[in-house]
Formats: C-alpha cells, structure tokens, sequence
C-alpha cells in the first residue's frame, strides 16, 4: 500500500459514521469485518490477542454505528452475526445446541440507566414496579460449555464462534472445580452449565516462575495462561495447570430448576458447582451503579482478573419474553471497566537507583490486569510527584496504562481506607548509603526533581555503567575490557572496584580458576588483557579525573581542571578544603573560567564521600598514578587561540591533533562561531567551510596544521 493510499484509509477510519457517503460507509464495513475476524482469530483459536479490549470494543461499536446508519449494506460476514471465531484445528468440534452468545456493553453510568429503561418499556412496567437484576463480575477467561447427562459429565467444549466450538471434554475433566457427576437429588436429565475458566494471580505467578526456570516461554497475563492451558492437545499438561471455573449461565437444559436467574445459581451450587460469592440481585438501577463501583474498587484484591460487572433480569419469564438481538440477548448487559485504568493498592513504596545515579520511586501495587498486561509496579517518578498525588503505602489508588508506557498513579482514591504513615524519601542512597542530593537548576534556581546518589563508582547499582565509563577510550582506554566483559566480572566478583582492574593478574595467579580457563578466555587473550592494564598504570591527569564519573565533570572540564590543579594529590585536597563554602579552596574553584556552581557543587560532593576517596586511595596503592598534563607553549602560534578540526585527518587521529592544539596552548572547539581563529580542514569538510567563508575565519590543510604543530 502506497503512503497516499494509507493516508486515505487512515482519515476514512477517523470519519465519524453519520458522516460517511454509501460508498464510504461500504468500504468501512469491509475493512471492519476483516480486521475483527483478524483479532477474533488471534484471541479466541491462538490465545495472544495483540489489541486491547478497548480498542477491539471501539471497532465493533464503530461496525454497529456504520451499519445502523446503512442498514441496506449489513454484510453476510458481518462481526455482528458472529461470536468468536471459528475452532482451530486439531480438536473434535462441538455444535452448541442452545447458542453461545456474547453481551451488549456499557461503558459508563448512563449506559446502565438506559438499559433499565428499555427493559422497562419493552414489559410495560409502571414506574413503581421492581425491576430485580442481578449482578456479578464479569470474569476474564476462557469460555466453556459442560453438558452433563443423568448427573454425569459427558462433553465440554469452548465457545469457539458461537454456534460450534472445540470438544475439549479431557481437559476440562481435570481441573478441580469441575464436577464430575452432580451432587443432590431431582437434577434434569440434562444439565449443561456454562461459565469461565480462569487463573488465579497467584497460580499465574507460580506458573510463570516454574517457566522461566524450565527456560520456556511466560504468558503475558492470567487469560492467555488459562486459554493455553484448557486448550492443550494433551490433557496431562492441563492437569498440570492450576485452573479454576466459575458457573454462571446454562445451555441446553431438559428442567429449569428455578424460575429467577439467582435461584438457577443458587441450585449450580447445590450440585457442586462454584458460583463467584460476589453475585448478588439489586432492585433499583442505582443499585446496580452501587454495585459496578464497589466492584470496580475491590478488582485488585479479588486475586483474579476481571473486566466489568454483568447484568441479567432475574426473572427467567421475563427473559424469555425480552428475548434476543442479533448476537446478544435483551436482558444482559456487560459494564466494561475502563481498560487501560484499575484500582490496586499500593503495598510500598521502594527506591531504585539508576546506572546514573538517580534515585527513582516505584511503587509496589497489589497486582492489577490494566489493558491486557498485569501490572505489579509503576512509577512514581519522584519525591515532588509523591508529594502531589500525596499518596501514602496502605492506599487505594487508581493506576494507568497505554501502549507501552510504563504504568503510573492516576490518583489516590480519597474515600477507601488511607495509609498510615507519610513516605518520607531518602537523603541517603539505599544500595551503598552515600549521599543523594538534588540539585540547584541555575537557570531556574529551583531544585532538580530527581535526587542523585553522589556514591559514584562504589555504588553497586551504578558499578558497572561506572566501571565501563572508567575504561572507555577518553578515560583510562584499557583494550580489551568492553562493556561485555566488565558485566561478566562484575558478576563474577573479578572486578567490583577500579583498583579491581589493576589487581586483576596478581589475583589471578593465587586463583585456583584462571582467566584463561573461563569460558570466551584462553592464555594469550587473558595475556593481551593483563598487558592492556598493565601499560596504562600511568594516566594524565584530566583522563583520571574524567575517568572518575563524577556528574558534570565531561573531557573539557576534567582537561580545565587538570590544568588549573596541576597534580591529583592538589586536586584532591583542595577539593576536600572547598566542602567550607567559605574557604578559599572554594573560591578558587569557582574562579576558574568555565567553572559554575552546579559543577563546583558536584566535585566538591563527590568527594566529600568517604567511599569515593577510598577508591582514589585504591588506585593509588594499586600502582596506578595521575601525570600532570604537559605544560603548554605560551609561544606557539596558536597560543590562546580558538581550533576546530573538521573532516578526516589522514597524518594524526583526532584525539591526539586535539591533545597537541591543547599542549600548543589553543582550545579545541567542536563547532565553529565567531570565537573562532582557526579551523584544520581535512577531506569531507562539509557545512564547516562554509560557515567559515561566511566569518572570514582563516582556514589551512592537514599539511600546514602538521609543520604548525612540529609534527
């Protein structure tokens, strides 16, 4: 499909229905009617819906508005002659003697109303007679179908498309709520019970870890688990599932037992069955509102998933005399949940720290299915938000998810029980106890919405980022050690510390498993590694600053620093002299050029932390030492002067013309302005010269910058 086409289709998709033109109209019908038998597919015969509810509810109210609004162009595959979708192959098929039909939704309070109404005016009740329904949760599984014969259960089968489903009459012999003769006396002849088969939360949790330890798929959410489950060639994997039933409507029956809707339920139980011991009856539509709500609250702490409260009319006269509407009957009703919000209940609040440092709230809920995913966690992003939203552990709160956001609170629900006690967030890091500290935006002069952790290269949250900045190429450069390889000894408690690596050989010779012999290693790729560290025990200054990580210290501001300190025994105390704001330590510091407040408060910061000079210490008696950076020509001709290099150099790799402009006295810059005096173009030079024509700023080859710079 060419982009024009797709643009086309997009905005019809978006054309509301009274607004289509016949063809219009025909055209949608059509593509509706293929794109719900395609979602239909995937969620009844393969169990892995890629849609939410909502969205696939949104496409079949859309098929319906179409087809009200054009009546003459119902198609012969229309979705709303179908239920489901056909059986799958690779089971027996089952004709459903009394169809299995879906419910008519709702999707908010009024929906509710208007339904009573209709019921109402269908049977000619006067204002001030009840109208008794009953109510339920609406249970998130899998469809089943159990006919039982003189008390004894002889078939089950899936919903399948409504009219003919998969026998699957093994499976469903295993699971434990499942009778298999019926208990009680003057049971019908014939019996067949439907309802749902589900999973529990707690079973689905159980589930998923067994399979993640046997190295198999997990499944995305209780409904696909039980759905796989039932729906297993072999029954002896069925029976190794935890699924459960719950009774709640009939099929073909020889006797009704009861003449109201509650008390057919109530004889379910008699004979054995499990009826969900929320169902209740309620004689005022606002009753029922009540009840949807109450519901609605309590979804998370039911310990399986639902998707909305079903509605019936009690009394089976008053069934029989509303009847049925195209794939529905009359006298039901599903009120849908919103499906990408629920109610949970926050357990606790926990802090995580982050590869960088930040300190992010999470909170821990009382698990939820929130648009087809279950949701255990959401964010909370930080102490300013915990503060807004006001939420406390112990609360009621409403979460939420679309698409692939990560789920968050909504809010707190002001009118269920509320935590005791106020989250009070940490000034200390959790993972290694250092200081987190927010700091001052300068712009702004407000304080940065995320605390960070100053622990730095000691943290064990943040160690492994931190170890690999540590011998990346602008650090300490050591080949050989990628990120790859610092994650797997950081596992294997080889290096957890940057001393680690330069201790590295001598405590590989007293180990009883050699480097060599691990997995990936041999003797000369171990060899070439220990050779790596060993020639690069001595660094420059500005590259062992940067190497550190302490936040805002970039190549430019270690370089600065390197040169304004000299040493890093200078360094290091003068630093450690600054954390007295009014000290000259500190005034030095933010006298240098290019030195702020937020960069002085961060090297100061760091270390002021214990662990951080540890480590520096570490290096130090690891042999490792920190070379003043060359002194700079004050002669040279580009002394005091502004350089960029742009384009390939051929003679001299970037970093080391860079290095040789900085000993030469100059600063490097990446991009040209009118600050600049000179620019070393190579080949591929591009938009540089230009801009540099266009300042009438002086421009020369590799050649001339090589006989500049002695080389």
């Amino acid at each position: 499909m060419n982009a024009k086409r797709k643009s086309a289709d997009e905005a019809l998709a978006q054309k509301e229905a009274e607004h289509l033109t016949l063809e219009e109209a025909a055209e949608e019908l059509a593509r509706l009617a293929g794109e719900i038998e395609k979602h239909d597919k995937l969620y009844y015969q393969k169990d892995a819906p890629r849609i939410s509810d909502a969205e696939y509810d949104a496409l079949r109210r859309r098929n319906d508005a179409i087809e009200a609004r054009y009546p003459e162009l119902v198609r012969e595959d229309s979705p709303s002659h179908r239920v489901g979708a056909q059986p799958a192959d690779g089971f027996g098929k089952v004709v459903h003697r009394v169809p299995m039909l879906s419910l008519s939704n709702a999707f908010d309070d009024d929906d509710v109303r208007d339904f009573a109404l209709r019921i109402r005016r269908f049977l000619n009740l006067k204002e001030d007679d009840i109208l008794p329904i009953t109510a339920e949760p609406k249970i998130d599984g899998l469809s089943a179908a159990l006919r039982y014969e003189k008390g004894e259960f002889v078939l089950g089968a899936t919903r399948g498309d409504g009219r003919e489903g998969e026998n699957v009459t093994a499976n469903l012999k295993t699971i434990g709520d499942i009778p298999a003769t019926l208990k009680g006396k003057d049971i019908p002849d014939v019996v067949e019970v439907r309802g749902e088969v589900y999973m529990s939360h707690e079973d689905f949790a159980a589930l998923n870890e067994r399979q993640r330890e046997a190295g198999k798929p997990v499944f995305a959410n209780p409904r696909n688990a039980a759905a796989g489950s039932l729906r297993q060639l072999d029954a002896k994997i069925t029976a190794s599932r935890p699924l459960r039933f719950f009774a709640y409507t009939w099929g073909e029956m020889s006797e009704m037992p009861a003449e109201t809707q509650s008390g057919v339920m109530e004889a379910f139980r008699k004979w054995g069955f499990t009826v969900n011991p929320l169902f209740g009856r309620c004689d005022s539509v606002e009753a029922l509102i009540d009840f949807y709500h109450d519901i609605e609250e309590r979804r998370a702490t039911l310990g399986y998933d639902i998707d909305g409260v079903v509605y019936k009319v009690d009394r089976l006269d008053w069934q029989n005399r509303l009847g049925f509407v195209s794939r529905s009957p009359r006298w039901a009703l599903a009120h849908k949940f919103p499906a990408e919000q629920a109610m949970t209940v926050l357990e606790k609040i926990e802090i995580q720290v982050g590869r960088t440092g930040a300190l992010t709230p999470v909170a821990r809920l009382t698990p939820v299915t929130v648009g087809g995913v279950v949701v255990s966690n959401a964010t909370l992003h930080n102490a300013d938000e915990i503060e807004r939203l006001g939420v406390r552990p112990g609360d009621t709160v409403v979460v939420q998810r679309a698409g692939d956001v990560i789920p968050q609170i909504v809010r707190v629900v002001e009118d269920r029980p509320r935590g005791k006690k106020k989250f009070v967030f940490p000034d200390t890091c959790p993972e290694c106890g250092s200081h987190a500290v927010r700091e001052t935006n300068p712009k702004t002069g407000k304080l940065d919405a995320v605390a960070r952790c100053t622990g730095g290269l000691v943290c064990p949250a943040q160690a492994v980022e931190r170890l690999r900045h540590f011998v990346s190429r602008n650090a300490f450069d050591i080949e050989g050690l990628g990120e790859k390889q610092i994650a797997a000894f950081y596992e294997d408690e080889l290096i957890r510390r940057p001393d680690d690596i330069f201790t590295l050989e001598a405590r590989d010779a007293k180990s009883l498993k050699k480097l060599k012999d691990r997995e990936g290693w041999g003797s000369t790729s171990a060899r070439k590694l220990f050779d790596a560290i060993d020639t690069r025990r001595e660094v420059e200054l500005d590259r062992f600053i940067f190497a550190l990580g302490i936040r805002h210290v970039g190549e430019t501001n270690a370089r600065l620093l390197a040169r304004s300190y000299g040493t890093l025994d200078h360094f290091e105390e003068q630093m450690r002299a600054a954390a007295d704001r009014e000290s000259d330590a500190w005034s030095e510091l933010l006298s240098i050029d290019g030195v702020g407040e937020v960069l002085a408060e961060s090297i100061v910061d760091f270390f002021a932390e214990a662990h951080n000079r540890e480590v520096v210490e570490g290096l130090r008696k690891a042999g490792v030492k920190a070379v003043p950076l060359p002194e700079q020509e004050k002669s040279s001709p580009i002394a005091g002067k502004t350089v960029v290099f742009t384009g390939s150099l051929e003679r001299m790799t970037r970093s080391e013309a860079k290095a040789r402009a900085e000993q030469m006295g100059a600063k490097v810059a990446g991009s040209v302005s009118a600050k600049t005096d000179l620019i070393v173009a190579g080949p591929g030079a591009g938009s540089k010269l230009a801009k540099a024509a266009e300042l009438g700023i002086e421009v020369i080859d590799e050649d001339a910058w090589m006989e500049m710079a002695g080389a």
